[in-house]
């Protein structure tokens, strides 16, 4: 990943965002332990202290219930330092490295994983329960530097109406994308500056190889694909379908985002709507998996043990859907009716080895940068 910060919001990432452009908060302070009590000058928590400091990105949330039954189980009080888009609380792990904001870090995910690693942020630690995580999700399988904790779908979402109106089948594969018939009708965000617009990048990586990627960049930009910095920009002010968009008279029909949005757009529509406003285009989807780490000179690194155990739960792993509209990794974890209802099911999204991202990644933003943006 580039080292440029991203300011966007991300994922899951991208949540908040949503929920804010339907006029609700999707993050609630967590037990009292929300990033509004957090030092912006480190954690409070130390050897014997009864405070964990979890940093991540802003779109981290909990339901304060069951946070507070991790506290009855532990004696440990979480405290959540919000730090930024994915990219923007990543860069900041690496720049206090031995010396870090807090005792745990969630956001790094498959397409980041490398960077964190290269830069020893963290200490290995075999979560309890980690034997119900497939092994497929297992990013650093064997020597246990982060915990798997989450899933999700980056994929390309359209807006019902516009092609209900215009009598026009969405689209539902990457090829689909550059045909004149979608011509100006897909916007994406910057690669090098947002956690989705890599995603995607790396979707179309997987899809057509180290080579044939770029040609096909040439297509969608021939047809007029926008490129904006940031998701917030793309879904909430270019994206015809979502409340933003609308809001900000978006016309733009097709967006990077989420297998997860339009159960977003239905949980915080008032009255929730009996179908989703929005669709996926499940062929242009790639896999992200999210992790956790126990930051290396973390002062409660006890504490930090616990979080991590605590990730992986049933009960924390059943909350995380509908409070940050990802899929939970563990095999026992049931998912909410309406985020299988309203959510896509992706059944072959694409996926791309942590080890061929860390090779080839800053080389791909570089050209895809050249290519599209100049």
């Amino acid at each position: 990943m580039s080292t440029t910060s991203n300011t966007s919001t991300t994922k899951r990432f991208a949540v908040t965002a949503l929920a804010a452009a339907l006029g609700v908060s999707a993050l609630a302070a967590c037990g009292g332990t929300s990033d509004d009590g957090a030092s912006s000058s480190g954690s409070a928590s130390g050897k014997g202290s009864k405070t964990v400091t979890l940093v991540s990105h802003d779109s981290f949330n909990a339901t304060p219930a069951v946070l507070k039954e991790f506290t009855e189980q532990t004696g440990y009080t979480v405290k959540v330092l919000k730090s930024g888009d994915a990219v923007e609380a990543l860069n900041k792990e690496i720049l206090t490295k031995g010396a870090p904001q807090g005792d745990v870090f969630f956001g790094v995910d498959n397409t980041t994983l490398s960077r964190a690693l290269d830069n020893g942020l963290f200490t290995p630690y075999e979560a309890k329960g980690l034997d119900r995580v497939p092994e497929g999700v297992q990013l650093d399988k064997g020597r246990h530097r982060v915990t798997p904790v989450d899933t999700g779908d980056i994929c390309v979402n359209y807006d019902k109406k516009y092609f209900a109106d215009k009598k026009l089948a969405p689209p539902q594969t990457l090829e689909d994308l550059a045909k004149p018939a979608y011509k100006d009708l897909l916007v994406v965000e910057n690669a090098e500056r947002s956690s989705p617009g890599l995603g995607f990048l790396l979707g179309t990586a997987a899809a057509y190889g180290d080579q044939g990627w770029q040609d096909y960049w040439k297509k969608l930009k021939a047809n007029g694909v926008k490129v904006v910095d940031s998701w917030e920009l793309a879904y909430n002010q270019e994206f015809s379908g979502s409340a933003g968009g609308k809001a900000a008279k978006g016309d733009r029909p097709l967006v990077v985002s989420y297998a997860s949005s339009p159960p977003v757009e239905v949980l915080f529509a008032k009255p929730q709507p009996k179908e989703a406003p929005t669709g996926v285009a499940t062929g242009t989807c790639f896999r992200q998996t999210e992790a956790a780490g126990l930051l290396k000179g973390a002062r409660n690194e006890a504490g930090g043990k616990a979080l991590l155990d605590f990730l992986i739960s049933k009960k924390f792993q059943e909350d995380m859907p509908l409070q940050m509209f990802v899929n939970p990794v563990v095999n026992d974890a049931e998912v909410p009716a309406l985020f299988t209802e309203f959510g896509a099911v992706v059944d072959k999204p694409r996926t791309m080895a942590p080890e061929k991202i860390a090779d080839s990644r800053d080389q791909w933003i570089q050209s895809w940068s050249s290519l599209v943006l100049k």
